[in-house]
């Protein structure tokens, strides 16, 4: 008997604020049975340091894992932005989707420009030319014209551009209520499940 393939996941978390949303995303692709690669920039490494309380994001993932979710950290594996020799780096490696969370400026105008000097930006290279699902998240306010020129230049390409913004009508009372959500609209335009939130009408 043919075992079911798992779903296949990119998730670069990158210099901006809003790491937590990152993390929250993985635990919710990792509990969704997909194998998930996770890059992880050197900018977005200490900013997990000032955001959270943990020092790297397989240690602040693990945190948010009961004792029966353990096991799901495996599925998760780690790479740092300049380490080409890995899966995301080739075209010929087949991923269902991938998203940014969040986007800095900088990744965001590399993204635009084809500027693949490292492995998230050449990851996202692939997810363009290979017509992947391809979130990204822009973490900036107030936006200048040229962030906006990069987000439609994107947008043409065949990006999703998912700005992280707080909704209300759910009622959030914490931080992690609103990542949570933040995370859950992530994971659904990537077209995997999630069960932070129910959709609305349901």
């Amino acid at each position: 008997m043919q075992t079911e393939k798992k779903k296949r996941a990119i998730v670069a978390i990158t210099g901006a604020s809003g790491v937590i949303i990152a993390i929250r995303l993985l635990k919710i692709l990792a509990l969704d049975n997909a194998e998930v690669f996770c890059i992880v920039s050197d900018c977005a490494s200490k900013i997990i340091q000032d955001e959270t309380d943990f020092p790297d994001a397989k240690t602040a993932l693990n945190s948010l894992l009961n004792d029966d979710q353990k096991q799901y950290l495996n599925s998760v594996k780690f790479y740092d932005e300049h380490n080409f020799y890995t899966p995301p780096a080739s075209g010929s490696f087949y991923f269902d989707a991938m998203a940014i969370a969040p986007c800095s400026m900088k990744t965001l105008g590399k993204l635009a420009h084809g500027i693949a000097d490292n492995l998230i930006v050449r990851a996202g290279e692939v997810a363009l030319k290979e017509r992947r699902r391809f979130v990204v998240c822009p973490r900036e306010t107030p936006l200048a014209l040229t962030h906006i020129k990069n987000m439609e230049t994107l947008s043409l390409a065949g990006a999703v551009i998912l700005p992280p913004m707080i909704s209300f009508y759910n009622k959030p009372k914490t931080v992690s209520d609103v990542a949570d959500f933040l995370a859950g609209r992530i994971a659904q335009s990537m077209g995997f499940n999630q069960s932070v939130f129910k959709e609305w009408g349901l």
